[in-house]
C-alpha cells in the first residue's frame, strides 16, 4: 500500500500548516504552498533560516484491511518519529537508511493516523555536540549553520562553499505498508573472471528460504545455511559490459527467487579493479577494465538540488546524459552530499558512467562514540547491499578530505595523536563493515590519500594516490602553476566562474546585474571569490565591458583553467590516469566550478571538455624553449593521426610550422611534433590540428604563449547566417579577423553542438541547436573575445 502523495504539514507549535507532497521536502512544500517566497531568489535564503529551527509534523489518514504488514520507509531525513494511530513504532537519525518496521497489532481495520515528527537538525545537532566527551571541530567556513557532523544527513544541507543554507526535512523514497510475507532482501553480487576473461563467476548471496538464481540462461539453486544462500553461477563466453567509449553496455536479468518472491537485478558482467601498486615514483592509481587501463576522465557530482523535493529522475538523465555527451567516463559521488537513489546508478550503468562512490563525510571532524559508529556501521551495510551490483560502481571510498581535516582545527592541530585515532575509529568501522558484506570491493581510505595507513599532504605531494590540487584557485596561482605538479590521479581540481546569464534571471533583476551587488554576493558562497575571479580577469585579459560580457569571460577562464590542468595531466598518460575535475553540477543558480548550470544548461567548460576529453586529442605541453605537441589516445586501437601546427597573427594569417603522422598506442601519450618557441612571433599563437582521414578522430586547439591582454585583437567582423530544419537551428559562422571563444546564446533552454570556438578567416564553421521546446523560436546572441572587452564593440 502506497503511502506516498499528499500529506499535511504543520510546525509543532500549531502557527503553519499546508499540503505535503511525500517523497519530498518541507521547503519546497512552504514554497509550494504559498507560505514562503522561492528560496532561490535574491537574498531569501536568509529570511527562511527559521524554518530549520523548528520542528515539523508530517500527518495523514488512510484506510487499511488490518491485515499483518511492515511499514517500509526509505531516505527519512533526519531526526524523527513515527507514530502510527498514536504509538511510537520508530525512532531514527540516519537520513541515509532505509527501515522497516513490523507494525502487526497496531493497524486498524478502517481509519488509520500516521504522523512524523522531524527533529530540528540545528537543535538536534547543537544537542549532539554538546553530549560529546571531547570537541569536534566542524567546517565553519563552509557552514553557517552549525554542528552538522553530529548527524547522518547530507552536509551541504549546512551550507557549503557553493550550497544554500537551508537543512530541510521529509522523505527521500518511498513510504509503503507491505504485506508481512518472506521476502529477498539485498542480493550480494561479486564477479570473478578467468585471466582470458572467457569465464566468469558470479557468487550472489541472498536471504530467503531455498533459493534459485538465473543469469544469462545458467540456473543455479542453493540452500540456506546461517540465514543466506551462496550461489555460483558460472557464464562462459560473458558478453562484457564497457564504460561510455570503449564498448557496450550490456546488462543481464538477474532473476532470483524463493518459494513464492521474486526479486530482479541488472548485472552488467565486467573485471573492473583498482590499481594503486608501489611503482618508482610513489604508487601508482588507476583504473582496469575487462583488463584494459583507462584513463578516468570525468567530474564530481554532487546532488541535483539543494532540496529533494525538486529532483527529478528526468532532470539528473539529462545531467549524466551531458556528462557522457562531454565524453566523460567516470563520475564521483562526493562525500558531503547523499548516496544516490537506486535510479541514478541504473542510469549511471545504462549510460556506462563509472561511479566513484564515497561514503558521505566530507571536510568535517566526526564522533567516534560507540553510538554514532554503531550507526555509521548500519549505514555501510545498509547503501552497499542497497546498490553494490551496480555495473558502474569503480570504487568505494571511506571519506571526502577528513585526513586534511585533521589540520584545519586547533583542536586537532594541538592533539593530533588523539583526533587521528578518532578519525582511524571512524574509518575502520566504514572499512571493516564493506569488506564483511562485500569481500571483494575495491576500497580507498580517503580522499585524497597517498594510500592505506598513509596520513600525508596529498594537497601536495603528487607522488601517490589520488590528489586534490586547489593550489590555483584558493592561493590565486597562473593557470601554469597546473604543469607543475605530476598527479597520479587528480580527483578534485576547480576553478570558479558565474552561472550563464539564462541562470542568473532566475535569482536576480536587471538592477542586480554588478558583481558587488548584494544579491550576487549572496550567490557566491566562497570567501573572496567574486575578487579572484575579477583578479585572475586583470592577469589574463582586458577587462570586460558590462557585465554580461565578464559572465561570458569568467566562463571563458574557467574554461581555459581546466583545459590547462586535463591536457597537461593527459600527456601525462600512464603517470596519470585519471582526472575528475569539480564540480559536474549545480545545487541551486549561483557563482560556482560547476561546468553545468543549475537546470543542466552548457557554461563555456562544459563545451571545452567535450573537446580536451575527446578519446584521441592532441595536447600541447611548454617545455623550456619548445612546445611540444603530445598525441593521447584513449580508445582500445593503436590511432595514426596526421598533426599540423600553424602560427596565426591577430589578421587571421596563417602560416606552416611543421606536420607531421604519427601513430598513437594506447598505453601512453606520444611526442607528434617539436615547435620551438622562438617561430612563434610575440603577435601570433600557436594553432593545431589533427585528423585520422576517416574524421573519427579530428580537432583542432590554440595556444596563446603570452596572456590574451597582450594581443591586440581585431574586430573578428563576425556574421552568422541561420537556417532551420524541423526544430533543428543550423548557425553558419564566419568571420574576418582570428577570434577565439566564439559563443552564442540562446534565449530558451537547448543544446548546442559546440560552443566557445575559435574561427579563422576563410574557414566557415557550422554549428546546431536544438531547443527544449521543438516550437521555439530561439533568439540567438553571440560573443567574442575582442568585442566583449572593446568598449565600440560591447
Amino acid at each position: 500500500m502506497d503511502l506516498s502523495g499528499e500529506w499535511r504539514l504543520r510546525d509543532e507549535a500549531g502557527t503553519l500548516e499546508v499540503p505535503f507532497t511525500l517523497p519530498g521536502d518541507g521547503v519546497t512544500a512552504l514554497h509550494l504552498a504559498g507560505a514562503i517566497p522561492d528560496p532561490y531568489w535574491g537574498q531569501n535564503e536568509y529570511d527562511l533560516r527559521w524554518i530549520a529551527d523548528r520542528n515539523w509534523i508530517a500527518s495523514r489518514s488512510f484506510s487499511h484491511s488490518g491485515v499483518s504488514s511492515v511499514l517500509v520507509i526509505e531516505g527519512l531525513d533526519t531526526v524523527a518519529e513515527v507514530r502510527l494511530n498514536g504509538m511510537l513504532v520508530l525512532r531514527v537519525a540516519n537520513a541515509f537508511r532505509r527501515w522497516r518496521v513490523p507494525v502487526a497489532g497496531l493497524l486498524r481495520r478502517g481509519e488509520n493516523t500516521l504522523e512524523i515528527l522531524f527533529h530540528s537538525p540545528v537543535h538536534e545537532g547543537a544537542d549532539r555536540h554538546a553530549a560529546q566527551p571531547f570537541p569536534i571541530p566542524y567546517h565553519a567556513g563552509n557552514c553557517p549553520i552549525p554542528f552538522g557532523n553530529m548527524l547522518r544527513k547530507p552536509q551541504c544541507d549546512f551550507g557549503w562553499d557553493w550550497n544554500i543554507a537551508l537543512p530541510s526535512f521529509g522523505i527521500w523514497g518511498q513510504i509503503a505498508l507491505e504485506a508481512d510475507v518472506p521476502r529477498i532482501g539485498d542480493i550480494f553480487v561479486t564477479q570473478t573472471h578467468t585471466a582470458d576473461l572467457a569465464e566468469v563467476s558470479l557468487r550472489v548471496e541472498a536471504r530467503g528460504e531455498d533459493v534459485t538464481a538465473t543469469l544469462c540462461g545458467v540456473t543455479v539453486t542453493a540452500p540456506v545455511q546461517g540465514g543466506v544462500a551462496e550461489l555460483v553461477l558460472r557464464i562462459h563466453d560473458p558478453v562484457l559490459w564497457w564504460p561510455a567509449g570503449l564498448g557496450a553496455q550490456t546488462l543481464h536479468r538477474l532473476v532470483v527467487t524463493s518459494a513464492s518472491a521474486t526479486a530482479t537485478r541488472d548485472i552488467g558482467l565486467r573485471d573492473l579493479r583498482l590499481i594503486a601498486q608501489p611503482d618508482d615514483a610513489g604508487r601508482s592509481f588507476g583504473f582496469q577494465i575487462n583488463g584494459h587501463p583507462v584513463f578516468a576522465r570525468g567530474a564530481n557530482w554532487i546532488p541535483a538540488d539543494a532540496l529533494h523535493g525538486r529532483i527529478t529522475r528526468a532532470a539528473v538523465r539529462d545531467l549524466l546524459q551531458s556528462a557522457v555527451d562531454a565524453n566523460m567516463n567516470m563520475i564521483r559521488v562526493w562525500g558531503g552530499g547523499r548516496y544516490e537513489p537506486d535510479w541514478f546508478y541504473d542510469l549511471c550503468d545504462e549510460m556506462g558512467l563509472m561511479v566513484w562512490q564515497d561514503f558521505m563525510f566530507a571536510c568535517h571532524l566526526y564522533p567516534s562514540t560507540p553510538d554514532f559508529l554503531a550507526e555509521v556501521d548500519a549505514e555501510v551495510r545498509d547503501v552497499v547491499g542497497r546498490i553494490n551490483h551496480h555495473a558502474c560502481i569503480a570504487l568505494w571510498c571511506g571519506d571526502n578530505e577528513l585526513i586534511g581535516a585533521l589540520g584545519w582545527f586547533e583542536e586537532s592541530r594541538r592533539d593530533r595523536d588523539r583526533y587521528l585515532v578518532n578519525y582511524d575509529r571512524l574509518n575502520r568501522t566504514v572499512e571493516a563493515a564493506l569488506f564483511d558484506v562485500l569481500p571483494q570491493a575495491n576500497w580507498w581510505p580517503s580522499s585524497p590519500s597517498p594510500g592505506p595507513m598513509a596520513f600525508g599532504d596529498a594537497w601536495h605531494d603528487d607522488s601517490s594516490g589520488d590528489m586534490h590540487f586547489w593550489s590555483v584557485w584558493h592561493a590565486g596561482r597562473d593557470f601554469a602553476h597546473y604543469r607543475d605538479v605530476k598527479p597520479r590521479f587528480c580527483s578534485e581540481f576547480g576553478f570558479q566562474s558565474y552561472p550563464s546569464m539564462s541562470a542568473i534571471r532566475r535569482f536576480a533583476d536587471p538592477a542586480d546585474f554588478n558583481i558587488a551587488a548584494p544579491v550576487m554576493e549572496s550567490h557566491q558562497k566562497n570567501h573572496g571569490g567574486n575578487a579572484r575571479i575579477a583578479e585572475t580577469m586583470f592577469r589574463s585579459f582586458r577587462f570586460p565591458e558590462g557585465f554580461e560580457n565578464f559572465v561570458y569571460l569568467s566562463q571563458v577562464q574557467q574554461g581555459l583553467a581546466i583545459h590547462t590542468a586535463v591536457t597537461a595531466w593527459r600527456a601525462l598518460k600512464p603517470h596519470c590516469m585519471g582526472a575528475l575535475y569539480w564540480q559536474l553540477n549545480d545545487t541551486w543558480p549561483v557563482c560556482s566550478w560547476s561546468s553545468l548550470d543549475h537546470g543542466g544548461g552548457w557554461k563555456v567548460l562544459h563545451h571545452m571538455a567535450q573537446r580536451f576529453f575527446a578519446p584521441v586529442t592532441v595536447v600541447a605541453v611548454p617545455m623550456g624553449d619548445d612546445l611540444i605537441l603530445r598525441g593521447v589516445n584513449d580508445t582500445m586501437a593503436p590511432v595514426e593521426l596526421t598533426i599540423a601546427a600553424r602560427a596565426v597573427g591577430m589578421d587571421g594569417t596563417t602560416r606552416l610550422l611543421a606536420e607531421a603522422t604519427v601513430m598513437l598506442p594506447i598505453d601512453r601519450a606520444t611526442d607528434a611534433l617539436r615547435v620551438p618557441c622562438s617561430m612563434i612571433g610575440r603577435a601570433e599563437v600557436l594553432a593545431f590540428t589533427w585528423s585520422d582521414g576517416a574524421d573519427h578522430h579530428s580537432g583542432v586547439d590554440i595556444h596563446a604563449p603570452n596572456p590574451w591582454k597582450s594581443y591586440d585583437l581585431r574586430p573578428s567582423g563576425l556574421a552568422a547566417l541561420v537556417t532551420r530544419d524541423g526544430d533543428l537551428h543550423r548557425i553558419a559562422l564566419s568571420v574576418q579577423s582570428f577570434a577565439p571563444f566564439v559563443a552564442v546564446e540562446a534565449d530558451v533552454p537547448g543544446r548546442f553542438s559546440t560552443n566557445a570556438i575559435a574561427l579563422f578567416p576563410g574557414e566557415p564553421t557550422v554549428l546546431t541547436f536544438t531547443p527544449k521546446d521543438p516550437s521555439a523560436n530561439p533568439v540567438f546572441t553571440y560573443r567574442d573575445l575582442h568585442a566583449a572587452t572593446s568598449v565600440l564593440h560591447s
